[in-house]
């Protein structure tokens, strides 16, 4: 019978950088930097993924890594993916490449035939070599981080696909809200009020609207014809005439004209202005 996972929530953890490297450090040889590197920073399962990598898969011309994938490999298509040699993954793959005997196969030579001698174990140790307190999941956790970050820079599903997962997945088990999400949120309107500080001339457009009075108006809906275009000048806003609209009604004198040209105001103040076509 199929049956449903849910994810707990409360045991997702944001494995930060600053954490991420407290970790490297302590960990005790190239070949286990590689290990926590591979799944912080390229997102990989261990220890199914992790251990599959064969020096073959890597494209160090085209800076691309194959990820045999055994979880998946059932469905169709779904036996490796592509992803790119990040640069944070870069330094640590080269390193055990440098260290690697000649004709070595895989990438992970410590743990081969299933004998991963309790992974999660050693990587707890690790982190309390560390100073720090061992995060729930701990491996899942780092795909995870990995999955959060991607998806702020890239587009969805580009980050499923280097992943290897699908959107119900990713959202169910992996996209997690940070505090950063709340930090920068909550920030946003100082940095608006200091991008307008240091934009005065936008600000001011901004508050006071399209300007009716400037000798030149732009053409913000042809943006593509030129200021000083016969057919961009056709559209400058325009003065009406001192008459107005409508011609003298005899009888009335001029002041049914005056009265429609200085709409509000009085002779003696500025003519009022209006879209040519607009009346």
């Amino acid at each position: 019978m199929a049956a449903t996972v849910r994810a707990d929530k409360a045991r997702l953890y944001f494995v930060t950088r600053d954490v991420a490297e407290k970790v490297l450090d302590a960990c005790p040889d190239a070949q286990w930097r590689l290990l926590f590197a591979v799944s912080r920073y390229g997102g990989l399962r261990c220890p199914s993924e992790n251990l599959a990598l064969k020096w073959s898969d890597v494209d160090w011309e085209r800076n691309r890594l194959r990820v045999p994938s055994p979880k998946t490999e059932h469905h169709e298509g779904k036996e490796s993916r592509i992803i790119p040699i990040f640069p944070e993954l870069r330094h640590f793959l080269l390193q055990v490449f440098d260290e690697a005997e000649p004709g070595t196969e895989h990438v992970i030579t410590r743990y081969r035939a299933g004998a991963c001698n309790n992974l999660r174990t050693q990587l707890g140790r690790v982190i309390r070599k560390a100073g720090l307190e061992v995060w729930p999941k701990p491996w899942h956790n780092l795909r995870s981080t990995r999955q959060t970050e991607l998806a702020e820079r890239y587009p969805i599903h580009v980050v499923w696909q280097w992943i290897g997962n699908s959107r119900a997945v990713a959202q169910e088990h992996y996209l997690q809200v940070t505090d950063t999400h709340f930090i920068e949120a909550a920030a946003e309107p100082e940095n608006q009020r200091q991008q307008a500080a240091h934009n005065p001339a936008q600000s001011a457009a901004a508050s006071g609207g399209n300007s009716m009075e400037a000798p030149h108006a732009t053409n913000t809906n042809r943006p593509d014809l030129p200021s000083d275009s016969a057919a961009s000048r056709s559209l400058i806003i325009k003065q009406v005439p001192a008459t107005g609209f409508e011609p003298v009604t005899s009888g009335l004198g001029n002041q049914r004209s005056i009265q429609l040209s200085y709409a509000g105001g009085t002779p003696n103040d500025p003519p009022n202005r209006i879209v040519a076509g607009c009346g």
